[in-house]
């Protein structure tokens, strides 16, 4: 049973008022909301635009935009009787991008979804869920400390929200490059080991293997190998199974090539 319209509007500022603090001095919307938050789609036939805004109380700039949708409407589906076919959740990355304001808030009234948009950068989502908030209170704590007005205004620049995601997306660029190191360091001592074993069996074993199909080759091996990994880690595959642990898992190999090796020698390695 979906609530009335008047309701739903109530309970989605009671989120904003209440839960997250936001005043409503520094809450605009309607005729109050700056004309530079308005972005014409051409293409589309289209203007986008936030139903409220978060502006900061110093110098009146939009730190968050704030899309306001019925109960019964996906986000990520598009919406019935519009031209342009694009979810509320890729029309605030649009209206992000045109505006030139990083952040977005887009909800249901169910689902809340942060939008983060920082310039030439890729666009990220976060997503929280209401109907969890009281299974799940952690989830409900962690929406308010990450949207809370103060983390707006009241803490030092490197702990606003958007330090924050900058931050979090340096140290995500961070693990990646170190995956991608590597890799490269695996797949070299990979082509090194094929090189000595077709070196051991004077040069037959490559004879008819190009340089470069030999590296795309132990590149495609290791990429597959990181691909189990990780799947193996986020409880994907049947990791923990005795049989799928001792014949077909990735992430087992070091132990039992360890155990192998104290029953037969070093050699066998």
């Amino acid at each position: 049973m979906r609530p009335e319209p008047a309701i739903h509007r109530e309970w989605l500022r009671f989120v904003l008022v209440n839960v997250l603090e936001m005043p409503r001095e520094a809450l605009v919307e309607g005729q109050a909301l700056p004309p530079a938050l308005r972005a014409y789609m051409p293409e589309h036939g289209e203007t986008l635009l936030p139903d409220m805004a978060l502006l900061s109380p110093d110098d009146h700039q939009p730190r968050l935009l704030i899309k306001l949708y019925p109960a019964s409407q996906d986000l990520d589906k598009s919406i019935a009787g519009l031209h342009w076919k694009a979810s509320p959740a890729t029309r605030m990355m649009e209206l992000l991008r045109h505006t030139r304001v990083r952040l977005g808030l887009v909800t249901n009234g169910e689902r809340w979804m942060l939008v983060d948009a920082p310039p030439n950068e890729t666009t990220g989502f976060a997503s929280w869920y209401a109907a969890l908030w009281l299974e799940e209170p952690i989830t409900l704590r962690a929406f308010r400390s990450l949207l809370n007005v103060r983390r707006f205004f009241g803490v030092p620049d490197d702990e606003t929200l958007e330090a924050m995601l900058t931050k979090s997306a340096s140290n995500q660029q961070e693990v990646t490059d170190q995956l991608g190191y590597q890799v490269r360091r695996a797949v070299e001592m990979l082509v090194q080991s094929l090189d000595r074993i077709d070196k051991d069996r004077n040069r037959r074993l490559l004879r008819n293997v190009s340089e470069a199909d030999l590296y795309e080759a132990a590149l495609t091996v290791m990429m597959r190998l990181v691909f189990l990994l990780s799947a193996e880690e986020r409880g994907l595959l049947l990791l923990g199974e005795l049989l799928y642990d001792r014949n077909y898992a990735v992430s087992t190999l070091q132990a039992l090539l360890r155990e192998q090796a104290d029953l037969s020698g070093e050699e066998v390695l």
